[in-house]
């Protein structure tokens, strides 16, 4: 009789239940004692549970994917980190770790882990699995203020500190002279160490929570759920690859890279999905090298099967279609990713990472065109990406530091246009209120609209971007990551590209700078003033298969002109209703 076969049903959903909850309740505690609006506004951040091996459990479902989903490959490279070291576990441990060639997603986002323990009839003490979050933090003592925009790092060593699986408490004891470090290598420390010390609170509670549960349904009980929850995860999965048709999907997208160096720019990224049986393998072979002294590589571990995971889930188990879907590791057995060693997917140390953002996301764009060869109906057309930019400077003899992240637009979907102005994909954050920036910040947001008359057309037409213009009070610093400034967002099955992004820094005397898509620390003057203008979606289906109703509601609502209904859907309007006559010979001309 296997584990999982000597435990019911009931009690499988039950422990399953338990745990997304406590990981969902761990993340508004981290929320709501947060310091800074990346995490407590933007939700920057992740919670998860792990068994003791690290085998992802449950995760919060109100973070960012990209934030939990790394949380179990963290968890195993401290395991493998101590035990190198022959240091073992004890109750009370709180370990920091950030190393992007040890599960981490990038050097910013640091996790604070702490092991769960059950103690039996006996006294003895038994691991049983890890709570666990990660955060966002807007410095980690890189070469320039901000953790974001770090776009010229030569290697992992100029983006910052880097935790590898530190105890900043050992058996219950504060270790204080690693907190001292932080509070002295990093810029805001009142604000960066207070998130920390929020993580540290938050993660102690999860596991609080998680040694209850075990203690309520014993030790045995418990273990043999997990078995059950992730094999029953698995075959989900599995009966989702098996519907596919069977073959190898292949698609190609380029990223920016950095558009004023032509060693550095146009860079291919390829993925091929191959179905073998209930398996499925997803093949980075092609993709461009990797960028030596530049921080655009993506840590494979963390951000690189992150990011295929989260769009195979997506894409074949849509929970609009499948209801509940549990998020744990099970879903990922029979996913095999490629990525030869030294391309952008999969560096070698030390090429550099903390730029891997968007890049990241531009894959997870990559593998759902891929598979929309598979399952036309069940994927967007190609999404807008998004941009981060940082923004700093000096206040007596303190840091302050803002990052804002500026977001992109869906492509359209069959039976739905693309969503506005949202974070795509594998980013799941969200805007900071234009009051809170303005509160504690000396900025002035004086422009959030809708990009309007700027989208991908299509029977179903993709997102709008947004528009921000946000000006500087104080003379102070910034730098910026992106992409997807020379290259536009891919449309489906007749409908149009999307639309590229923009971004322009207006000084006080009118004159405009065009910025890349990547901008290095630089220093404004007050007055100076960022236009971020967000990419639109790719369209779905031919544009002329447009309901003319849904055109002539865009027009009224503004987001589309007259002009652009009759060029682009051969809708024509006038007097504010639509022209049936002057509609079908347009369409007919077409």
């Amino acid at each position: 009789m296997t584990e999982t076969s000597r435990i019911d049903p009931v009690t499988v959903s039950v422990v399953q239940g338990a745990l997304e909850t406590i990981a969902v309740e761990v993340g508004y505690k981290l929320m709501r004692m947060a310091y800074s609006s990346i995490i407590r506004e933007s939700e920057d951040f992740g919670a998860a549970l792990t068994d003791a091996t690290g085998q992802g459990l449950a995760e919060s479902a109100q973070s960012t994917p990209l934030q939990s989903g790394p949380i179990p490959g963290y968890v195993k490279a401290v395991l493998a980190t101590l035990a190198r070291r022959g240091d073992r576990l004890r109750p009370g441990d709180v370990i920091m770790h950030n190393d992007p060639y040890g599960g981490a997603s990038h050097g910013p986002d640091v996790a604070f882990i702490v092991p769960v323990f059950h103690v039996d009839q006996s006294g003895a003490e038994h691991l049983v699995g890890f709570s666990a979050t990660t955060a966002h933090h807007l410095d980690i003592g890189a070469q320039t203020p901000g953790s974001c925009g770090i776009v010229e790092a030569i290697d992992a060593y100029a983006e910052g500190l880097q935790f590898k699986a530190i105890k900043v408490y050992a058996g219950g004891v504060r270790n204080d002279a690693v907190w001292q470090i932080l509070r002295d290598n990093l810029r805001a420390p009142e604000l960066v160490v207070g998130d920390m010390e929020a993580q540290v609170a938050a993660s102690r509670i999860g596991a609080e929570r998680m040694a209850a549960l075990v203690a309520r349904h014993g030790l045995e009980g418990f273990r043999a759920a997990c078995a059950a929850m992730l094999d029953q995860a698995e075959q989900l999965m599995r009966r989702a690859i098996a519907a596919l048709p069977e073959g190898s999907f292949r698609a190609e997208t380029v990223i920016d890279g950095y558009l004023d160096d032509p060693a550095r720019s146009n860079l291919p990224l390829v993925a091929t999905v191959t179905r073998q049986g209930d398996e499925l393998v997803v093949d980075l072979t092609g993709t461009a090298p990797q960028v030596d002294d530049r921080p655009i590589n993506m840590p494979f571990h963390g951000t690189v099967d992150v990011a295929v995971w989260l769009t195979v889930r997506s894409v074949l188990l849509d929970t609009a279609v499948h209801g509940h879907v549990p998020v744990n590791e099970g879903l990922t057995r029979p996913i095999r990713i490629v990525a030869p060693k030294g391309c952008l997917a999969n560096p070698r140390f030390p090429a550099p990472t903390i730029a891997r953002f968007c890049p990241g996301n531009q894959l997870a764009d990559t593998v759902m065109k891929a598979l929309a060869q598979a399952v036309p109906g069940q994927v967007s057309a190609g999404i807008g990406n998004l941009k981060v930019i940082a923004f700093s400077g000096l206040k007596e003899e303190g840091h302050w530091v803002h990052m804002e992240i500026f977001e992109g637009a869906y492509g359209g979907r069959p039976g739905q246009d693309g969503m506005d102005a949202v974070d795509t994909l594998y980013a799941n954050t969200r805007n900071n209120p234009v009051e809170d920036i303005e509160t504690h910040l000396p900025l002035r947001v004086l422009r959030y609209e809708l990009r309007e008359d700027e989208a991908g057309a299509g029977e179903w037409r993709g997102g709008l971007g947004s528009v921000r213009e946000i000006a500087f009070l104080t003379d102070a610093g910034t730098s910026v990551e992106g992409e997807g400034h020379a290259h536009r967002p891919w449309g489906f099955l007749g409908g149009a590209p999307g639309v590229t992004a923009r971004l322009t820094l207006r000084h006080p005397d009118g004159t405009e700078d065009s910025l890349p898509s990547k901008v290095p620390h630089r220093a404004v003057k007050a007055g100076d003033t960022f236009i971020c203008y967000g990419p639109a979606g790719g369209g779905y289906g031919d544009p002329l298969k447009r309901d003319p109703a849904r055109v002539l509601e865009d027009v009224l609502d503004g987001l589309v002109s007259v002009e652009t209904a009759r060029r682009d859907y051969g809708v024509a309007i006038a007097g504010g209703v639509v022209d049936e006559a002057a509609t079908a010979t347009l369409r007919a001309a077409n």
